[in-house]
């Protein structure tokens, strides 16, 4: 056989199996794109869950407080309008500042409520307590893993070189779930009396 022939034929096999290895490498990355942009959705309609669910807790919570302490308009309204705004928004960004302000409201809710110790003792309010504190744990977990769902993916998204082929693809980095103020969600709000 011919050596230049062989020569060609070596090259193009070359060739050949590195187009097949680049090939292999975009469909992975795109698969492993797709897959994380998935996970991190996932994990946000997990959090707007707990988070519906909390706001649906909140307007029983305020009317049992209100029962007692009817006077005390302005921290039911800031409750109301933290409410809207959780309900309302809409991504990771608006939810975090909205956030924010609703653990603010829920904080001064329960302050009032420590000025009435048969409120305090009320089976109804304990039961609202319970649901919200559970509620709350659920949050902060959604959150978490969240959070490491959007960790993965911008790394992904910034390294090299799938950061060229994320921006061909329409994939960017994700808004984490945060807050201006961290303290206000380290934990839930202290409602055992």
């Amino acid at each position: 056989m011919d050596t230049g022939l062989i020569t060609t034929l070596i090259v193009v096999g070359v060739v050949v199996v590195v187009l097949v290895v680049i090939g292999i490498w975009l469909w992975v990355s795109h698969k492993s794109l797709v897959a994380l942009q998935g996970r991190v959705d996932s994990a946000w309609s997990e959090i707007a869950e707990h988070l519906q669910q909390r706001a649906e807790l909140i307007p029983t919570i305020v009317d049992t407080v209100r029962g007692y302490a009817s006077h005390e308009q302005s921290v039911f309204s800031a409750v109301t309008t933290a409410r809207s705004e959780t309900l309302a928004a809409g991504d990771a960004v608006a939810a975090s500042t909205a956030e924010g302000h609703m653990q603010k409201a829920l904080k001064s809710v329960f302050a009032v409520a420590e000025h009435y110790p048969q409120l305090q003792s009320s089976q109804a309010f304990l039961e609202l307590q319970s649901q919200l504190v559970a509620t709350e744990d659920k949050i902060q977990s959604a959150r978490r893993h969240y959070n490491g769902g959007v960790r993965e993916l911008n790394t992904k998204v910034k390294s090299f070189p799938t950061s060229t082929f994320a921006k061909r693809r329409g994939v960017g980095p994700a808004p984490f779930f945060e807050t201006a103020e961290p303290a206000a969600i380290a934990e839930p709000p202290r409602v055992q009396f």
